[in-house]
């Protein structure tokens, strides 16, 4: 009994020494700056895979035509400008709206 209660001391220490190290490395695996960053996309400069990839209801043929239609119109100077590119609606737009940055 005394053996068992020995064993469970160890196990609580190792837990309470080992915790605190473990949360410092997941807090920084959640914080990094590369997480942040991946959240926006800049619609003046990213490629038809890009905007595919980080915008809801965008798939590969919509974001060909946003970078069409910035190559003949020029840079967005609007997030609603967006409405303007065929198959981009106010449905899709509000659903990515917190994503898109003009810069």
């Amino acid at each position: 009994m005394q053996s068992l209660k020995s064993v469970i001391k160890i196990l609580l220490l190792s837990l309470v020494v080992l915790l605190p190290s473990w949360q410092t490395v997941y807090a920084a695996e959640t914080s990094s700056p590369a997480v942040e960053q991946s959240l926006t996309v800049n619609i003046n400069t990213a490629t038809a895979p890009e905007l595919a990839e980080m915008l809801s209801g965008i798939g590969n043929k919509r974001a060909a035509a946003i970078v069409a239609y910035r190559d003949t119109h020029g840079s967005f100077s609007s997030i609603e400008q967006l409405l303007e590119v065929k198959g981009v609606g106010e449905k899709v737009l509000e659903q990515n709206r917190t994503k898109l940055v003009l810069e």
